[in-house]
């Protein structure tokens, strides 16, 4: 005679009963979908932070290229107004511009400079790096730097985020070519 084995009848029925399924799924499916959402907003927001640390040197750069002189007054609203771009990421924003004069040989030194409170403006005479495509003997370039300590919205938490808890720098740099003539700052030209 032959034996088979029969199933309990409290387990028949744990295997028919259907009434935690969804809590068990949510369990299972929740901390991906939090990861992926807190994943998506971390992104977007350092995207964004990148973008206007981009749209800040460009605006500082084409604001001071169109002038012909920059007054002690005219250095502070231009770098007031470049970096109102950066709304609404405030605090850690460190701008700069400098005029670069290219001599008949080709070498690029910086004419002037200023920068926003906190930070060193290049000196006067100091070798500036060109991009060879920019670097037309007998020119001037308005060369403006930007950067930006970027902080996560979701904070640090160790093993999460590859940013460290002391934020990751944003930097970008754009060269204009002056619309009419060489600005002239501090007395001096950069013509």
């Amino acid at each position: 005679m032959v034996q088979t084995f029969r199933t309990p009848k409290f387990l028949r029925n744990f295997t028919r009963n259907r009434s935690g399924a969804s809590a068990i799924e949510f369990a299972l499916l929740a901390p991906l979908m939090i990861g992926l959402y807190l994943g998506t907003v971390e992104i977007s927001e350092g995207v964004a932070a990148y973008r206007k640390v981009t749209l800040t040197a460009g605006a500082l750069a084409n604001l001071t290229s169109q002038v012909t002189g920059i007054s002690a007054a005219d250095k502070d609203n231009i770098l007031q107004a470049s970096i109102a771009i950066m709304e609404p990421f405030q605090g850690g924003v460190a701008a700069k511009v400098s005029c670069v004069k290219i001599d008949a040989a080709g070498v690029a030194k910086i004419a002037w400079g200023f920068a926003t409170s906190g930070v060193t403006a290049r000196a006067t005479g100091e070798n500036a790096t060109v991009p060879a495509d920019l670097r037309i003997p007998g020119s001037s370039l308005i060369w403006s730097e930007v950067s930006y300590l970027y902080h996560p919205v979701t904070g640090f938490s160790p093993g999460f985020s590859y940013i460290a808890a002391t934020g990751k720098d944003l930097s970008d740099e754009m060269f204009m070519s002056p619309r009419i003539t060489p600005p002239v700052y501090d007395a001096k030209s950069c013509s």
